[in-house]
């Protein structure tokens, strides 16, 4: 898949997690929390990358080790940053993103947020992920 072909489907996925968000009865003026998905085997790599997602205005989470069923060990981080559910932000994100992570080698996982209920509705803290 060339660049360009994986940009575009980010795009989709934004526009299709923002109208999944609203049809659910999300409050569509909420500031939310964006959390980016990061992830490498290698260490070095990831920290390059979530050093460069700082620089480019994100909140970045500490980075954890996972062990993967077949055994094997994974890094990870979350790069974050509140904003509204509109498009055209969330895909100079993904642009941003793409690009530290094509840089530094490492896997760009997508995004998640939390639902944000309307006024006087229950929440009970469902996450969207990709």
């Amino acid at each position: 898949m060339t660049q360009f072909e994986e940009r575009e489907e980010w795009y989709e996925f934004n526009q299709e997690t923002i109208d999944a968000l609203i049809e659910d009865g999300s409050e569509a003026d909420a500031d939310y929390t964006i959390e980016h998905h990061f992830a490498s085997n290698q260490f070095d790599q990831l920290e390059k990358a979530a050093v460069d997602a700082f620089k480019a205005g994100f909140e970045v989470s500490d980075a954890e080790e996972l062990v993967l069923d077949d055994g094997g060990i994974v890094f990870c981080f979350d790069a974050v940053v509140e904003r509204k559910l509109e498009r055209s932000p969330l895909d100079r994100d993904i642009d941003t993103l793409l690009k530290i992570a094509d840089k530094h080698k490492v896997h760009y996982d997508g995004w998640g947020t939390y639902f944000m209920p309307n006024d006087g509705e229950e929440f009970d803290e469902d996450y969207i992920d990709d």
